[in-house]
């Protein structure tokens, strides 16, 4: 506990110079003090600051701060003796002292412990200043008592008062700062019921302390495990401006550093400017977005603090309460307390329980104990009368002893109810009962000997109560392990005891006050909490949430907003084929091959198989327009087939005319083979059939745009012999032989690397592409380039016959016909090999219908509206006609 801490600056310049001029008095040292006064030098601690003493053959050293008040210091050191008398006894140190002096009682009646050895105290009060800690220290460290006079160039020497000597070990003091200082300047042997400073561990600088109340490290680390388990991520902290509140708030940070939880804000307060401090923290909690508020203070402080939050209406926040301020009775009976502090969670020292001790403290009577002066000044506040004389009387330190009327003899504290007799929940208290003991215990070791005889006595291995050493019974502390009235084992852990506390909440009762209630304890670094019996600052059981950012969904992850802490975020959805099936996800896992993201992004699924089947709108769009392709190819081919003696048909030979028609017709049905799950068979079929379809078609033409140059050249004189050459034999000649070039190819092609069906993974997206994958790019090149190459040469051999002077010149339609097919075939190749997925094939069809309504248009469309609609054109006169 380090609520002393703040003295430390008043005391520094000071302390020096006090133990320098008490060590010289207890040495006898002569010293010049040049312009110095006779002064009268006494005991330190009497009268000044008086004690509590029991003789005995082992004497222990207390420290306790039974009084308190901020202390004005006065820097003439000539004055040391005669500080003001300390004001306002405190009952709660008050009883940690009775418990001193009940555990040493309790040990004197004990046959096993110690038998034979009464032990005695030098008890002194601290009264919360610094400057009388070392004071009482050093008393206790010296062990003679001495008055002298100081002249003003000798010390010389009184009457001595007593004859005794120095304590062997001190319980206390009662503040880590205490304690660090009185270790490194004096090095007393003792014992700490409250110091919790983690510093104070350190065997290398502290070897002579030890300590029956738990580090601070361990309640920071609770701290940082509930905040972990609770998922509070986004945490202010208000602490002590001391290292009470600095090492707290450090190991906090270093506990959760790898937990994403942050401090949105950090508040310091001074018990010197608590109310300036506490409204500036107030204010600073009311604007954060934070609800969980950590405060590691002293209970005065945390009540200003409860008090100006309180002014601006702030209610809603959940505290977490050091074991400074968490079972503040204080704060608990505070009528404000209760609006601010409901739900308060809390680390508290453990309790527990002393057999007897409240039948020994209600025993209690200055009657019985004539020299107690710290129980007459009680007696004198709590009933308001003064008791008896004493010896002590003209050295007592209360103010109202004079003033109040002498007590009747029957007060007793029987039906008293106040924290000095209130033991339903003994922490402290309890502390110090077991430092006695751990000493006692220390002592019985040192002192138990095989044999007791004067051979021993004088051995090493054996000590008397009047020659204890501190160095042999600091080993015999190191190894103290005994199990406590209360039937718990005990034993030190270097400094330490194991960690041990309760876990403590706030709770509303049904007439408006606040109950302090039991729901957990801590056992090193392990909690146990019973969840279901906290009442939360929300009065409900509901876990308060205190986030800067809220969790990330499943299907999202985080991304940390520049500039600020990594609790601090943004969620953004995972990218398609990514998932994040976790609360809080940083990173989103790609999906394997086979599989995609769902449409919230949560789990894999398996991708559908994705091809241009029959049942989608562009399947049945395409299907649709090769069934009309090759329905009116076939109504074409009727239509000449019924007027196959007429001149339009019979022009440029009628049997070309019908196996072109055959071939456009099989051109707009093998588009259908691309359409629908591919196959093995699929796949071959319908590249062979593209390839061969359109050979024999552009076969057709190439043949018929021959006769038509042939024929115009045969008019001319001497070139009769030209059209022998270009029969009907030659003609189905030339078709069959050209077509057989592509059915070779497309064979060879087929039957050594032909087209597979495969998955493509490629193109991202849910689905899978199924298609026809070609194997070999070379074979699929030179079908579609042969198909080019008789296109080329039809197209030029057209495109020469175009001026024929024939009224019905085919030549120009045929010209057209493969202007379009060239067109549509070369913008076919850039996309073809840039359509994803199943647009692969549909671009081939398209390209195919494209191709094939071309040819079928510009070539029959102006035969079939002479036959059908101008009938008297279908003449060979109108036909030949120039």
């Amino acid at each position: 506990m380090s609520w002393f801490f703040w003295h430390f600056t008043l005391w520094t310049s000071s302390v020096p110079s006090l133990l320098l001029m008490g060590l010289m008095g207890k040495l006898g040292l002569n010293m010049g003090l040049q312009g110095v006064q006779t002064k009268t030098c006494s005991r330190w601690g009497s009268p000044s600051n008086p004690g509590l003493f029991l003789d005995g053959d082992i004497v222990i050293g207390g420290l306790f701060n039974l009084h308190y008040q901020t202390p004005a210091i006065d820097h003439d050191f000539t004055q040391l003796p005669h500080y003001k008398p300390c004001t306002g006894l405190q009952y709660a140190p008050l009883q940690y002292m009775y418990a001193m002096v009940f555990a040493l009682e309790e040990i004197n009646h004990s046959k096993s412990l110690l038998p034979g050895v009464r032990l005695g105290y030098h008890i002194f009060d601290c009264c919360g200043r610094p400057p009388w800690a070392p004071q009482a220290a050093l008393s206790l460290a010296g062990g003679d008592s001495t008055t002298c006079d100081f002249t003003n160039d000798s010390i010389e020497y009184g009457e001595e008062m007593r004859d005794d000597h120095p304590v062997p070990l001190i319980i206390g003091a009662a503040s880590s700062i205490t304690s660090e200082l009185l270790s490194k300047i004096l090095g007393p042997l003792s014992i700490s019921y409250l110091s919790t400073c983690p510093c104070l561990s350190d065997r290398l600088h502290y070897p002579n302390f030890f300590r029956t109340i738990p580090s601070d490290f361990y309640q920071a680390r609770v701290f940082a495990q509930l905040a972990v388990r609770f998922k509070w991520t986004w945490i202010g902290a208000v602490i002590e401006d001391t290292n009470y509140g600095h090492t707290a708030i450090k190991i906090f940070q270093e506990e959760t550093q790898n937990s994403e939880v942050c401090l949105a804000f950090i508040e310091t307060v001074n018990m010197e400017s608590i109310v300036t401090d506490a409204r500036r923290a107030a204010l600073t909690i009311q604007a954060s977005a934070a609800k969980v508020i950590l405060v590691v203070t002293w209970y005065t402080n945390v009540m200003e603090l409860f008090l100006q939050l309180a002014k601006i209406n702030v209610t809603d926040r959940q505290f977490l309460a050091s074991e400074a301020w968490s079972t503040s009775g204080d704060l608990l009976q505070d009528p404000v307390t209760s609006k601010v502090a409901r739900g308060v969670l809390g680390v508290a020292i453990k309790s527990s329980t002393i057999p007897g001790f409240e039948h020994f403290l209600r025993g209690l009577n200055p009657v019985d104990r004539p020299s107690d002066v710290f129980l007459r000044e009680f007696w004198d506040t709590e009933f308001g009368c003064h008791p008896g004389a004493s010896p002590l009387d003209s050295y007592s330190t209360s103010p109202l002893d004079s003033a109040t009327p002498p007590c009747s003899g029957t007060e007793s504290l029987d039906g008293v109810q106040n924290p000095f007799t209130d033991v339903s929940e003994l922490r402290v208290t309890y502390n110090v009962y077991l430092a006695v003991y751990a000493a006692a215990h220390a002592l019985h070791s040192l002192l138990s000997c095989p044999q007791i005889d004067s051979i021993t006595l004088n051995s090493s291995t054996c000590s008397s109560p009047a020659h204890i050493k501190p160095s042999e019974l600091l080993q015999h502390l190191n190894n103290v392990n005994f199990t406590t009235p209360q039937g718990e084992m005990f034993y030190f852990q270097g400094a330490d005891i194991p960690a041990k506390y309760d876990l403590v909440n706030w709770q509303n009762t049904p007439e408006g006050k606040l109950k302090l209630v039991l729901i957990g304890r801590v056992d090193g670094f392990d909690i146990h909490l019973n969840e279901s019996a906290i009442q939360w600052s929300t009065g409900s059981n509901q876990v308060p949430t205190s986030v800067c950012s809220d969790s990330c969904h499943p299907g999202t992850r985080k991304t940390n907003r520049k500039g600020e802490p990594v609790c601090c975020f943004d969620c953004i959805p995972c990218a398609e084929g990514e998932i994040s099936n976790k609360t809080g996800s940083l990173h989103c896992d790609q999906c394997p091959s086979e599989f995609w993201s769902n449409a919230k992004r949560t789990a894999c699924v398996p991708r559908q198989l994705d091809f241009l089947s029959f049942n989608e709108t562009l399947g049945i769009t395409l299907t649709t327009a090769a069934v009309f392709g090759a329905t009116v190819t076939a109504a074409v081919f009727v239509v000449f087939l019924c007027n196959r003696q007429t001149p339009v048909v019979r022009a440029n030979n009628s049997e070309l005319s019908f196996l072109l028609l055959v071939s456009l017709k099989l051109c707009f049905l093998c588009s259908l083979g691309f359409i629908g799950r591919p196959s093995v068979w699929s796949c071959r079929f319908q590249q062979a059939a593209f390839g061969i379809s359109f050979v024999l078609c552009v076969s057709c033409l190439k043949v018929k745009t021959i006769v038509v140059l042939a024929a115009f050249r045969s008019a001319r004189p001497g070139a009769e012999a030209l059209i022998k050459w270009f029969g009907p034999g030659q003609q189905r000649g030339s078709v069959c032989l050209l077509t057989c070039i592509q059915v070779i190819i497309c064979a060879t092609w087929l039957t050594l690397s032909p087209p597979v069906p495969k998955r493509d993974m490629g193109f991202q997206g849910s689905k899978v592409t199924l298609e026809c994958a070609m194997v070999s790019v070379l074979g699929f090149s030179l079908v579609l380039g042969y198909i080019g190459l008789l296109a080329c040469i039809c197209l030029l051999l057209a495109f020469l016959a175009r001026k024929l002077p024939d009224n019905f010149n085919e030549a120009k339609l045929m010209t057209f016909s493969m202007l379009i097919f060239c067109a549509v075939w070369v913008a076919f190749v850039p996309a073809y090999v840039s359509s994803p997925g199943k647009y692969v094939v549909a671009v081939e069809i398209f390209a195919i219908l494209a191709s094939s309504y071309g040819l079928l248009l510009c070539i029959f469309a102006p035969k079939c509206f002479i036959i059908l609609l101008r009938p008297e054109k279908n003449t060979k006169k109108h036909l030949m006609a120039r």
